[in-house]
C-alpha cells in the first residue's frame, strides 16, 4: 500500500480496487514530474472509486459508501489543488460533472477510466 496520510480512514479501499485504478492510471501520468505524477494517478483512482461507491445511475449507495465517496472526491479534489494545474483541476471537474449529469438524466454511463484518462490527457 502507499504509505500516505492520503489514505487515511479508506485503507481497506486500496485492496479493493484502488490500487489497480492507481496502477492504470500511472502510465497516463508520464510528463509530469514526480509528486505530480503520484497526485493525479492518485486523484484519478480516488475519482473511479468514488463513483463507484456512490453507484451513479444506479439504486442508492448505502449511507457508509456515500461518505467514502465522498471522502475520495474531497482528497481528490486536494492532490489536484496541489499540483497547481488549474487545467487539469477543470479537467477532472468536467469529467465528474458529465457523470454526474448523465446519471441524473438517467443516460447511459461510459467506463469512469475512459473519461478520467482524458481528463489527464486533456489537462496536460
Amino acid at each position: 500500500m502507499i504509505g500516505t496520510p492520503d489514505l487515511e480512514a479508506i485503507e481497506t479501499l486500496w485492496k479493493q480496487g484502488l490500487e489497480e485504478a492507481y496502477t492504470a492510471y500511472r502510465p497516463a501520468t508520464t510528463g509530469l514530474d514526480g509528486e505530480d505524477r503520484h497526485r493525479v494517478a492518485l486523484a484519478a483512482a480516488l475519482i473511479e472509486v468514488a463513483l463507484e461507491l456512490q453507484r451513479l445511475g444506479r439504486p442508492a449507495a448505502a449511507a457508509p459508501d456515500l461518505l467514502r465517496g465522498d471522502l475520495c472526491l474531497a482528497r481528490a479534489s486536494r492532490l489536484l489543488a496541489e499540483t497547481r494545474d488549474q487545467r487539469l483541476q477543470v479537467s477532472f471537474a468536467r469529467a465528474i460533472e458529465e457523470r454526474s449529469a448523465a446519471a441524473a438524466a438517467e443516460r447511459p454511463l461510459g467506463p469512469a477510466r475512459d473519461r478520467l484518462l482524458l481528463a489527464i490527457a486533456d489537462g496536460r
